[in-house]
């Protein structure tokens, strides 16, 4: 699997809550694998009910995690465990000031006896205000050829 594009098939799990309150999103999408030395990186294109689409970049290394979406969304958002970090979220409706702290990130390699899974938690604060706890769980296979 080392350098090769493998197809595989993506599911994406996000829970957020706030204030009592939970939100849970669920993604599941083809999309491709390639894994290049200790570096993971999985692309998809993310398709919305109301039509338009979002290209997702996620590139996993050792000391951080890096989601690059593109399209109806534009934000590169970065997790580095234990670490605050900030970005700009775009979309239709305007600009968000993002601050992400994250708690933990979990990588389970994909190989051909096991899926591949990343678990993020992390809590944001948005234009610097409140705080709302994520969870997000990636799970990704070989697709079938």
């Amino acid at each position: 699997m080392n350098g090769n594009q493998l197809p595989v098939s993506i599911r994406l799990v996000t829970e957020i809550r706030e204030l009592g309150e939970k939100a849970v999103t669920v993604i599941e999408e083809p999309g491709t694998f390639l894994q290049k030395g200790n570096i993971a990186v999985l692309k998809f294109i993310e398709h919305r009910e109301d039509e338009e689409t979002i290209d997702s970049l996620i590139t996993i290394s050792e000391d951080k995690v890096s989601i690059k979406r593109t399209g109806a969304v534009d934000m590169h958002q970065q997790f580095k465990k234990k670490q605050r970090t900030e970005n700009v979220y775009r979309h239709a409706h305007g600009t968000i000031h993002m601050e992400t702290h994250t708690d933990q990130i979990t990588y389970q390699e994909l190989t051909s006896r096991q899926d591949g899974k990343l678990f993020i938690s992390y809590t944001t604060k948005l234009n610097g205000e409140g705080n709302r706890r994520h969870r997000l769980t990636l799970q990704f296979k070989e697709a079938p050829q």
